[in-house]
Formats: structure tokens, C-alpha cells, sequence
């Protein structure tokens, strides 16, 4: 097996009454790509919505990352965000 390397990331962020999934790279933000959105309210209300909401957006990572390298990525435990990337309620 290859060494593995972390080549990016899903990161969520609220945006208003938006829940907004982004593909970043590791450590920035900059040039992060929009994967999907959902309403906040209703993801934070339902926990079933907000884990399908999740794996959904990793779900579709996964599948650009593999059919570009052959390698399909490994999902670690969730990370919190640096101060410097919450993006709050923009």
C-alpha cells in the first residue's frame, strides 16, 4: 500500500441560514470549491439529515479523488475548524 497523504478536506461552514460544504485543501481555505448547501435549520434539527448531509459531500469527494488517482481516500474523525477559517454567521 502507498504511503497516503492528506490532499484534502469537506469543510462545513454556516452561512447564514445555509450549511455550506466546500473542498479545501489542507490548511486554507483559499480557492475552496462549493460542494453543496442545506438549509441550516432543518440539518441541526435532524441528526440522520445532517450525517447523510455529510456523507453525501464525502461521498462525492471521494469518488472525484479516486477516479483521478486510483486511491479512494480514508475518512478520519471529524477536525474542528481554526479560529481563522469559522466563517460564523456570514
Amino acid at each position: 500500500m502507498p504511503d497516503l497523504e492528506k490532499v484534502g478536506r469537506v469543510a462545513l461552514r454556516q452561512e447564514g441560514q445555509w450549511w455550506v460544504a466546500y473542498y479545501a485543501l489542507p490548511g486554507t481555505m483559499t480557492g475552496a470549491l462549493t460542494l453543496g448547501r442545506i438549509r441550516l435549520a432543518p440539518a441541526m434539527a435532524n441528526p440522520r439529515v445532517k450525517e447523510l448531509f455529510i456523507e453525501t459531500m464525502r461521498e462525492l469527494v471521494a469518488d472525484i479523488i479516486e477516479s483521478k488517482t486510483g486511491i479512494r481516500p480514508i475518512w478520519k474523525t471529524p477536525e474542528e475548524a481554526p479560529e481563522h477559517e469559522k466563517a460564523g454567521n456570514a
